[in-house]
């Protein structure tokens, strides 16, 4: 299985901080098109979040989950669908084994798949990212945000 793994914040979606509500959700001009484009050509999505907004009393994760389906439904409306969202709902000072930079849930997720780590890349805004495709052993893309998605199109082929 060829596979991307987003980050969501600031990637796939519009950053307003601590996203949890609906009303919130707003995506980049480009980001249907890109993902639809990649989905062409053979990858399958996942996401990978740190979520501690949990983890700090910000929101409870029923809100988080209401959040990602409408999320989702927005996505499917393209024909575009997750495997899976994924995401540490700990807050920093947890020091959690499963925050990003860890690879812990990126592994999990390759090897519950069967993911094709050569086929492979993690995406998103920040060093922690990056980072934890590094810790993965697989190909890490580093974006500003998600005005640069249309990018991706000529780095993953």
């Amino acid at each position: 299985m060829k596979a991307v793994f987003f980050d969501r914040d600031n990637t796939l979606i519009i950053d307003s901080h601590y996203m949890h509500d609906v009303k919130d959700l707003k995506f980049y001009p480009e980001t249907f098109s890109v993902l639809a484009t990649l989905r062409d050509r053979g990858y399958k999505f996942f996401i990978i979040s740190n979520q501690s907004g949990i983890g700090r009393g910000y929101f409870k994760q029923q809100q988080l989950d209401v959040f990602h389906h409408a999320m989702e439904q927005q996505f499917e409306q393209h024909n575009i669908f997750f495997e899976e969202i994924a995401y540490c709902p700990h807050a920093p000072i947890d020091q959690c084994d499963c925050r990003k930079p860890s690879p812990k849930i990126l592994l999990e997720l390759i090897q519950r798949y069967g993911v094709d780590k050569e086929n492979a890349y993690m995406v998103g805004d920040r060093d922690t990212d990056y980072q934890c495709g590094i810790n993965a052993g697989i190909k890490a893309i580093k974006i500003h945000d998600g005005f640069e998605l249309p990018n991706l199109l000529d780095l993953i082929n």
